[in-house]
């Protein structure tokens, strides 16, 4: 059986090669993936081969948003079998330090995490990973919707370190991948109201399709005067930074309400900038920050086959493994017609 993997060679250079097909060491499995997504931080990485601190030295395999269907099970593995169709966490961590320990592995230095340089990430016909990593999916969940188990599972993690609860309001700033999944995670928790904005017509629309209540261009409107009008000029109960913009980041201390949380997600590019804190003091709101989830795809998957919530309107392209150049291409050049896209194996 022939492996084939997608190496990026240089900034925006990508390569399929015939590669050895993994074996399933003791407590692994071998997977064989149908469905990638194209994540944020692998277009980033194609674009500069950087991150941060995070630098790709020599050819590298992107991705870590997959899912498929096992064909190994290595010595020890109980509760799976070949066959059972699977969505994987990327981030294997030390489970001894005291962030593991405590439940917080998201934290553990430690993490080997897919697609995080020097590890390799999955744009691979097999994979080989720890079974331990490898969530059954439910008989009415598609594989296509596993590999989009992980953004929701960022989603999730920022609404409910948020506190979003039932009636309440919300406000997420960005209408990319990840602001969809946490205005969908948001109405799971029983938002009331869920906002949303960008400066992508495309995504605003997609917005109001998922069950956001109202958008904003903010490339023609002004955000803070509009949702605050809309919401009373009482502030949001939650607000999500998901856009990893200046812009937003700073609009997050005037859109909060009077003991609200705003939860930053989204990562922008400048380390410093000027920021609002007298206004956040005199609403007495928190400040709280997301790296990554903890313990949410359990959650995702059972909010998945339960229908309280949907995730397969979020995918508007799909290209096959030998385009996946192309699809990069698209997700880059033309970014303002993209949510996700997803590469099918």
């Amino acid at each position: 059986m022939i492996n084939r993997t997608a190496f990026m060679t240089g900034a925006k250079k990508m390569e399929i090669r015939e590669t050895p097909m993994p074996k399933a060491l003791p407590g692994q499995v071998v997977v064989k993936l149908e469905y990638v997504g194209i994540c944020g931080s692998d277009v980033h990485y194609y674009e500069s081969g950087r991150i941060g601190q995070n630098i790709i030295k020599g050819d590298f395999i992107l991705g870590h948003e997959c899912a498929g269907v096992i064909t190994e099970i290595g010595e020890g593995v109980k509760g799976l079998a070949t066959g059972d169709r699977v969505a994987l966490e990327p981030g294997d961590t030390c489970g001894s330090c005291e962030y593991c320990l405590s439940g917080r592995y998201n934290l553990c230095p430690g993490v080997i995490f897919l697609a995080t340089p020097p590890v390799n990430g999955c744009f691979s016909n097999h994979i080989q990973f720890p079974a331990k990593l490898a969530f059954k999916l439910p008989d009415n969940i598609s594989t296509r919707e596993g590999a989009l188990v992980e953004p929701l599972a960022v989603g999730l993690e920022a609404a409910t370190v948020g506190g979003v609860r039932l009636g309440g309001t919300v406000a997420v700033l960005g209408a990319g991948c990840i602001g969809l999944v946490s205005l969908l995670a948001s109405k799971a928790l029983g938002a009331s109201e869920v906002v949303v904005t960008d400066v992508v017509d495309l995504r605003l629309d997609k917005a109001l399709e998922l069950g956001a209540a109202r958008v904003v261009n903010a490339a023609k409107q002004d955000v803070v005067k509009e949702l605050m009008e809309a919401g009373g000029n009482r502030g949001y109960d939650v607000v999500i930074e998901a856009a990893g913009a200046v812009t937003t980041t700073q609009q997050t201390p005037l859109l909060v309400k009077r003991g609200g949380t705003i939860v930053l997600v989204g990562l922008p590019q400048e380390g410093t900038f000027p920021f609002n804190f007298s206004a956040l003091m005199g609403r007495v709101a928190d400040i709280k920050t997301i790296f990554r989830y903890k313990n949410q795809y359990p959650v995702a998957l059972g909010a998945l086959a339960s229908g309280k919530i949907d995730v397969s309107g979020i995918v508007t392209h799909e290209y096959a493994f030998d385009d996946i150049a192309e699809a990069f291409r698209v997700n880059i050049e033309e970014r303002s017609s993209v949510v996700k896209i997803v590469i099918k194996f």
